[in-house]
This record gives structure tokens, C-alpha cells and sequence, in this order.
């Protein structure tokens, strides 16, 4: 009977312990599962951010962001993914809505700033960017510093922000073209034509700075291309900018030969500088 007792024991605690290592267990694959599944969610969020379609990410993360609404992660995505669809519009609100939550950063405020910019809401813009602490200092803070102050005229303001956003990045190129065209605007084309030759210098495939350089050269009346990387069309494009340049200045006829001999250059049918070439003749 004793032995019998003890045997009975002995299969009743076998069986607790089995019964707890079975809820251990499951437990344990219940963590590595959400473990796996945040990964998972992380690395889609990433790919729908980076390489997908912008309009497909835009549904993903509006379908995930109504399932999970206490996740601001993807509040964020939506927001991120409107921007890059073109849909800055729509992005503002998603933005504002981050920008209140405990957990909102510094970044997010700045990327409202840059929403706000796209729709054309400068103030607005403005005053997100002055509820970011000056300690806090990247390159896209200064970026968007700049071109405020730029639409506010504050052209000291705007060079020393330009400045500070060149000497945060690897790659000035863009922000060296924005600068310059500020300088294009106030009248200050040798500045201008400088920091336009800096920005190519930086990326040599950037048409938009070989297209400005250009233009600053043109408002000198100098009418010589700059010596840069361009292919055939873009040095075509160019000989096209440059005799609309000379249209501007009243010098008619260099203009009639630059854009002859846009047309000369470009490998195909230039439509565009045969209209504006019969628009001097007749």
C-alpha cells in the first residue's frame, strides 16, 4: 500500500512537472513567435519605406496603421510613405498626430517641417522648426533652416544655416544647388555659379545644378558653356537654357545662334528649341 501511495505520488508529480514544462514551453514559443512576428513587421515596414512602390506603401501602412492604432511606428510609415507618394497634403495630419504622442522625437518634428514646406506652409514650418531644441543638430534640421529663411528673406540666417547643412553630410550636392539658387535669386550670380560648380563637383549627374550654372553664367552675359561632365542631350538642353538666357539679356542674335546650335547637337528632334528658334525669326 505505502509502495502503492508512492508510485501514485511519483506519477502525480511527473505529470505537475510535465503539465508545467508544456506550459513553460508554450509560453517560450508564444515570446519567440512575437519576437519573430516584430521582426518580420520591422523588416516589412523597412522594405515598404525603401524599395516599394510608394503607392503600395502607402496602403500597407494605412491597413496596418487602422489594425494597430497605439503603434506609432506605423503612424510614422503612413506619414513617411504619403510624403514619398507625393501626397504631402495628406501627410501633414498623419505628422501632427505623431508629433503629440509621449514617445514623439525630434525627427518626426522635423519631418512635419519638411511636410509642411512640400504643401507650402511656411510659417507653420517655421514654427515646428523652432520647437526643436538647437541642440539638436542634423542635417536635415539645417536643410530645412536654410530654406526657410530663405523664404523669409533672412539671407544671413540662410548662408549660415546652408553652411552648417553642408558640413553635416557626405553628400552636399543637392543642399550646394539650393544654396546656390538662393544666391541666384538675390542677384549674386558669381557666388552662385560657384556653388552651383561644387554641386557638380559632388555629383556629376545632377542636371538641375548643370542647368543653374547656366543660368548664372547667362545673367553675366557670359554665353559659354562651363567646362563639366554633360552627354550630348544634356549639352544640348544646356546650348537651349543659354540662348534663353540671351533672349532675357535682348542679345537676339547670340541667341538665334545658341539655339541652332542646340539644335544641331541634340541627337534627336529638338521640339522645344525649334519653337522658341521660329519664336525670334518671326
Amino acid at each position: 500500500m505505502r509502495h502503492s501511495l508512492l508510485v501514485t505520488l511519483g506519477l502525480t508529480t511527473a505529470l505537475g512537472l510535465s503539465a508545467c514544462d508544456k506550459i513553460r514551453g508554450d509560453n517560450q514559443v508564444d515570446r519567440a513567435m512575437s519576437a519573430v512576428n516584430a521582426i518580420e513587421d520591422n523588416n516589412l515596414s523597412d522594405i515598404m519605406l525603401t524599395v516599394a512602390d510608394a503607392g503600395e506603401a502607402v496602403t500597407y501602412f494605412q491597413r496596418a496603421s487602422a489594425e494597430n492604432p497605439e503603434k506609432l511606428e506605423l503612424k510614422r510609415g503612413l506619414a513617411k510613405s504619403l510624403v514619398r507618394a507625393g501626397r504631402a497634403t495628406e501627410a501633414v495630419p498623419v505628422w501632427r498626430k505623431v508629433v503629440k504622442a509621449p514617445e514623439a522625437t525630434n525627427d518626426d518634428r522635423v519631418d512635419l517641417a519638411e511636410a509642411l514646406i512640400r504643401t507650402g506652409k511656411w510659417d507653420e514650418a517655421d514654427e515646428a522648426l523652432d520647437a526643436i531644441p538647437p541642440t539638436f543638430e542634423t542635417f536635415k534640421r539645417y536643410r530645412l533652416e536654410a530654406m526657410v529663411a530663405d523664404s523669409n528673406q533672412e539671407w544671413d540666417k540662410a548662408d549660415s544655416f546652408y553652411e552648417i547643412a553642408v558640413g553635416l553630410t557626405t553628400r552636399p550636392a543637392s543642399v550646394l544647388n539650393n544654396w546656390g539658387y538662393s544666391k541666384l535669386t538675390r542677384g549674386d550670380y558669381a557666388e552662385a555659379e560657384r556653388l552651383f560648380a561644387d554641386a557638380i563637383r559632388n555629383d556629376q549627374t545632377l542636371f538641375t545644378a548643370k542647368n543653374n550654372i547656366v543660368l548664372a553664367r547667362g545673367a553675366q552675359r557670359n554665353y559659354t558653356l562651363p567646362v563639366i561632365p554633360m552627354e550630348q542631350t544634356e549639352k544640348a538642353q544646356l546650348l537651349h537654357t543659354l540662348g534663353l538666357s540671351a533672349v532675357k539679356q535682348g542679345d537676339i542674335q547670340t541667341a538665334k545662334s545658341l539655339l541652332h546650335e542646340a539644335i544641331e547637337t541634340h541627337p534627336q528632334h529638338f521640339e522645344a528649341a525649334v519653337r522658341s528658334l521660329q519664336a525670334l525669326e518671326s
